[in-house]
């Protein structure tokens, strides 16, 4: 996500009292689009259960991919493509011009190990230099691809099919789920589930998201999360590598998240974060019904922040534009191997990297 938003109020400072781990649990998985579909196992009855299904929208990626796809392995993993769209279309339209498309701006590989008591996630720079497929447009034009191209130009050009077909083409492994939350859904998520509370180290004041943080401990709206998810310029290095660090250090924040948020004892709180969460995502056509979100996300909730792994995609400044990255060959290889292999991404694979460089993850930290 890149385009800046405008700031919230600041919903108080200091530590707030913690819920028993068993609560905990209930809200952690794996990134924020699926953050809240976990509580949905206790509304899935009756008119309810047909209101929330009737939210969800999804797409047939295995209708449009066929059969030119990696291997699907099974070995009880589960890779996932979750992506952060940028449209300026509807409610997103003040965070930018509509220029008739809209980009995935955010791109993370969660690759959920057997057992699901672990996780990796790969982010993908938005300006990675990639090799992209043949694609077809939702009209149904045929794009042709070809060498050089931004990776976020896929979404963009084909739509989430294109998206998971290039990560696919780059990784050499086959994508299980696809989820995707856009700006306004974003926003209106953090808020149902009462915000999240981060301590910046540092101020952070960035006028192009407009978000003015002391540093200290703070409460974010949704509107102030999206900002500091889309913070560039005033942290680090001012690049899109240090702004994936920070979106990084927040989704920690947001999996560690222990707050009392009402939804196990308000049914209205419940059924607004429930009905929130069905309309902010886009899934693929497997997880296309309630039922199929709650056993998905049932799967994943005992991961915690500490049992996750994050890393950027091994990448060098590209040296004919350096306002782009280009993959590490061999590093990158490193990282698709060992999650194809259901195996601990090695440090090696990131230690040459310009995507893990830099302190502007540590700028952030749960509280």
């Amino acid at each position: 996500m890149t385009e800046q938003g405008r700031t919230g109020r600041i919903r108080g400072t200091g530590k707030r009292r913690r819920e028993p781990e068993k609560r905990a649990k209930a809200l952690r998985i794996t990134a924020w689009a699926a953050a809240a579909v976990v509580v949905l196992g206790g509304t899935g009855l009756g008119y309810v259960y047909f209101k929330l299904n009737g939210n969800l929208k999804s797409v047939d990626i295995n209708s449009q991919l066929g059969t030119d796809r990696p291997t699907n392995v099974d070995n009880g993993s589960q890779d996932i493509l979750v992506l952060g769209s940028d449209s300026r279309t509807g409610d997103n339209a003040k965070y930018g011009k509509d220029e008739g498309g809209a980009r995935s701006d955010t791109a993370m590989i969660v690759h959920v190990y057997e057992g699901h008591k672990k996780a990796s996630v790969v982010s993908i720079p938005r300006d990675t230099m990639v090799s992209r497929p043949e694609c077809t447009s939702e009209g149904g034009q045929k794009d042709p691809g070809g060498q050089r191209q931004m990776f976020n130009t896929a979404y963009e050009v084909g739509g989430p099919a294109c998206a998971v077909k290039t990560v696919e083409k780059m990784s050499g492994i086959r994508m299980d789920h696809y989820i995707e939350v856009d700006f306004s859904g974003f926003k209106t998520l953090i808020d149902d589930l009462g915000g999240v509370e981060i301590t910046t180290k540092q101020a952070i004041n960035d006028n192009k998201s407009h978000l003015d943080l002391k540093p200290g401990t703070h409460t974010l709206t949704g509107e102030q999360s999206l900002g500091l998810v889309r913070t560039r310029k005033s942290v680090g290095d001012g690049s899109d590598l240090g702004r994936i660090q920070l979106q990084q250090a927040f989704i920690k924040a947001l999996i560690n998240q222990v707050k009392d948020v009402g939804v196990f004892t308000n049914p209205k709180k419940l059924y607004d974060l429930a009905n929130t969460a069905t309309k902010t995502v886009t899934t693929d056509s497997e997880l296309s019904s309630v039922n199929e979100l709650v056993t998905f996300a049932n799967g994943l909730k005992g991961i915690g922040a500490g049992d996750m792994k994050m890393v950027t995609l091994p990448v060098q400044y590209d040296p004919a534009d350096l306002n782009r990255v280009i993959p590490l060959e061999r590093d990158s290889r490193q990282v698709w191997d060992a999650l194809r292999l259901d195996k601990p991404i090695p440090a090696s694979a990131t230690k040459d990297s310009a995507g893990d460089k830099g302190d502007a993850g540590k700028v952030v930290e749960s509280s």
